[in-house]
This record gives structure tokens, sequence and C-alpha cells, in this order.
């Protein structure tokens, strides 16, 4: 008497079989309905049904599959029954190496039922290997459509993305709009706000951390956004990384950036980064949390900052100096003397890094203490009190805040009159009572939402008036703003040392 062969059962759907119309039979239930009737025929006791939902056949990471597969290595069953080979995997390789390769070491016998594949029939491997790639096919095919499906909704503007990034979260009522959220938001305008004063990347994420903000990942885990896994940081701590992709993404300005990096192909997960001009880029698709002016100014100044020993902190003529004589930045260099950093000289960046030029050696202290009394001389002699310019940082902000109250009033305006219009459409009317409470709710919340913001937004004459009070402090200047330098200064050029008499040549352009 022969024991009773133990048969498993192997479904899965994935989520292009779940969008095709009129294809019942692909499932999940009716599978197992076919197949446990098939395995009744034939005699067989079903040891087990393995059932994978939403995975792709190229996903070598399915839960149930692997499981079944460990099942199988242990020869816990003798036949794995599917509906059709593209259930088992439309992955070629998967094919060859289990179907062809260790079943049958395992006594594994593969039947696909839709396909008339059995590996217990001989001559059958040729059709089995066409199957495997016409499903490899398909599946590229469709990734290929998909990617054509994605290209042309990046054209459009609509996010296709998970999780947002900080500051913004996904429109309940379009999930490829983003919509600000307010508290986030906020955040990342006191980023740019310290960015534009000078702070480093090192500095902002430090006060960051001391007024206990939580970092972007740890912010979305608290919320419950779906999507979004842990940080290897558990405390959810800021770090300069962080910061300096918050400085550099142009989302934050209302610009819709996406397709900076693809997929190697369609069976890797693997990621490459684009260049830029390869990447999408649609303006006005969400509401700005930053001026695009005052983004190019931090970027600027991003460009121009150099490393401040540390501290977060650049010296004031960072990126501004240059050699004389081959228009090469100066780089940094400071003495180190009993383990103790002293003083901090700048040099040729040709000749730091081998090339065809001399040192051009000096002081730092010395020269931002020369340049300091000559930008004193010149704001004297060209700017009175009540025309000097504020400092860029407090510029561009009394003026994103002008915009931002403007922008304010007029959606604030827009709401009263929607108001005004939904009553007078009760009277007539022309909305049921269901319809007017909830439109009513509705405009009142983004009424009190929008009075809330206006009135936490300073008047721009408030703020102009304490950066003119500051402005005016600038005439006595004992020490050299950076935001000054940078106003001020297109370069400083320092030039070679006479050896003979010690002078050494010192060229200021101005911007003025």
């Amino acid at each position: 008497m022969s024991s009773t062969v133990r048969c498993a059962i192997y479904t899965r759907l994935s989520k292009e079989d779940e969008d095709r119309q009129g294809d019942a039979s692909e499932s999940i239930r009716n599978q197992k309905a076919l197949l446990t009737t098939y395995a009744a025929d034939q005699g067989w006791e079903v040891f087990q049904v393995y059932c994978d939902e939403d995975c792709s056949g190229a996903d070598r990471l399915r839960p149930d599959f692997n499981r079944m597969l460990r099942d199988a290595q242990a020869r816990r069953f003798q036949v794995l029954l599917c509906k059709s080979q593209s259930r088992f995997a439309r992955d070629m390789e998967l094919v060859e190496k289990y179907i062809h390769g260790l079943f049958p070491l395992w006594g594994i016998r593969f039947v696909a039922v839709a396909d008339n594949a059995d590996t217990q029939v001989r001559g059958n491997k040729k059709a089995r290997q066409i199957n495997g790639l016409v499903n490899e096919w398909y599946l590229e095919d469709l990734s290929e459509n998909i990617r054509t499906v994605f290209d042309m909704k990046r054209r459009q503007g609509q996010y296709i993305g998970g999780a947002p990034i900080y500051g913004y979260r996904k429109d309940p009522a379009d999930r490829h709009r983003l919509i600000i959220d307010p508290e986030a938001a906020g955040v990342v305008r006191q980023i740019f706000r310290w960015s534009l004063e000078g702070k480093g990347k090192q500095e902002i994420a430090r006060r960051l951390n001391a007024a206990g903000i939580p970092n972007p990942t740890r912010y979305k885990l608290e919320r419950g956004w779906p999507g979004v896994r842990p940080g290897t940081d558990g405390r959810g701590l800021w770090n300069k990384t962080t910061v300096w992709r918050i400085l550099r993404n142009e989302m934050y300005t209302g610009v819709m950036v996406q397709g900076r990096r693809k997929k190697v192909s369609y069976k890797s997960k693997a990621l490459i980064d684009l260049p830029r001009e390869q990447w999408f880029r649609v303006e006005g698709t969400h509401e700005a949390i930053v001026d695009s002016s005052l983004f190019q100014a931090v970027q600027q100044g991003l460009s121009l900052r150099a490393r401040g020993g540390g501290s977060g902190s650049p010296h004031p003529l960072a990126g501004l100096v240059k050699c004389l004589d081959c228009g090469s930045s100066m780089s940094r260099t400071t003495n180190v003397r009993q383990g103790k950093a002293g003083l901090s000289y700048l040099r040729c960046g040709r000749y730091a890094a081998g090339g065809g030029c001399t040192r051009h050696s000096i002081r730092l202290d010395r020269l931002v203490s020369l340049v300091t009394e000559q930008v004193r001389r010149y704001v004297n002699l060209c700017c009175p009190a009540e025309d000097l310019p504020l400092p860029p940082a407090e510029r561009f902000q009394a003026e994103a805040l002008e915009r931002e109250r403007r922008t304010l009033s007029a959606r604030l305006a827009k709401c009263r009159q929607a108001l005004k219009a939904l009553y007078l459409d009760r009277v007539e009317g022309l909305v049921t009572t269901e319809q007017f409470w909830a439109l009513n709710q509705s405009f009142l919340a983004e009424q009190e939402r929008l009075e809330v913001r206006l009135a936490e937004t300073p008047l721009p004459s408030e703020r102009r008036a304490d950066a003119a009070a500051q402005s005016g402090a600038l005439l006595k200047l004992d020490q050299l703003p950076r935001e000054l330098a940078v106003l001020l200064i297109e370069k400083v050029e320092v030039g070679e040392r006479n050896p003979e008499t010690g002078e050494q040549p010192i060229q200021i352009t101005w911007k003025f």
C-alpha cells in the first residue's frame, strides 16, 4: 500500500492582477478552489496552502513563498501545485534555480494546472522554459509601462512618492497633491532663517536638539505616517546631513522635483542617481514654505560657506578670498601645537593641491582686521545711516513676511466671500441643510486657520524697524558681520608677499 502524497498549494496575487478587468479567476479564492479540487481529483493530501497577496512575481522576499521553499527543502511535501507557472515566479532565474534545479534534488514535483506544466512528464521542460521567458518578458513590458505612466504623472506635477518631505503632508482629498503641515513647516522656515543668518549646519542641528524638536523621521513616526521606517538613531536627533538636505531641497519653494533616482532594472532594487537635467521639475504645484528669493540667498550662502573648525560658523570672508595671481580660492589651514589649535592662515588653493602657484599665505585674523577697516571706511563714506541697506537676512525676511501676509489676506477674503455666498445659496434653497452645514464647517475651519496664521505673522514694518536699528549700529563696525561682507564685497584678492620689503598686495572688489 503506497503512502499518501502530500501536496502544497501556492497562490499569489499582485497589484497588476487586481487591476485587470474581468479576470476573476486570478483571485486568491478562485486559485485555492481550483487547486484544492485538482488535488482531490488526484488523490493528494493538501499539506498546506501558502498565499502571498500584493506581491510581484519577481519579488524574492515574498513571505509565504520563502516559507514554502523552506518546507520544500525540509521534504515536508512531495508536490507543489500552482494555477500557472507565473503564479510561482515570473523571473526566469527563479524558475531555473528551483523548478529545474533544487526541486528535483529535494524530491519535489512541480505542477502548474493551467499551463499543463509537470516536471514528472518527460519532454515538458522546454515548454516550461518558454513559459518562463514569456512571463519574464511580460514583467519587463509591465515595468516599462508603469515607468511610462509614472513619468507622465511626474511631468504633470503629480506627487507619486510615499511619505512626503518634512513640512508637507498628502492632501486627504488628492494623494497626488501636497499641502503644508503647519507645525513642521514652521521648523523648516526657522532652519532657513538660521542659515541665512550665517549659522552652520551643525549649529542648526544643535539648536533644534536643544529645543527638543524631533527630527523628521521621529516626527512622522509619532504621527503614525504609513511607510516610514525608524531611523538608526532611536533618539530622534537632528544631524548636519538632515539639515543640509532640507536647505538644498527646492520643493520648499513650491516646485515639484521628482525622478532624482531610478532603479537599475525591474529585477533589482538598487537605485542610481540621475543628472540634474533629467529630473522632473514642475513649478507652482503646491504652496511654498519659503520664498524663492530666500531660498536662492541661502544657496548662495551655502556655496560661499567654508568649515568653521567644527563650530558650524564660517569666518566672515569665507568663499570671498582669491589668489591675486591665479584666481584660485584661498583655503584655510590651522596650526596645531601641543594638541591645541593655533593661528589660522589662508593660502592659495592651487598651491595647496600641488598645482603651479605659490603659497600666498596670510594670517586670517590680520586679513579680517584689514578688510574690516576698509569696510568701515567704505560704509561711512558711501552709505549714510539712513541709506544703509538692511542685512540680507533681514531684508529677505521682511519681503517674505510682506508677501505671506498679502497671500493670507487674499485667501481669508475669498473664504469670507465663500461663506456669504453659501448663506445666500441656503436661503434660496440651492443647497440642502446637510450640504450647508458640511460646507459651513469646512469654510469656518479654514477661516479660523488663516486668521491664526495671519495673527502669528509679524508685520513687515516691525521687522524693518528692528533691522534698521541693527544696520545703523554697523557704522561703528567693531567686528565684521559675514552678512555685511557678502553684501558689499565681490572678492578679496591676496598677492604674494615680497621677501625683501615684507609687503603683500591686497585688493578688494566692491559690489556697489
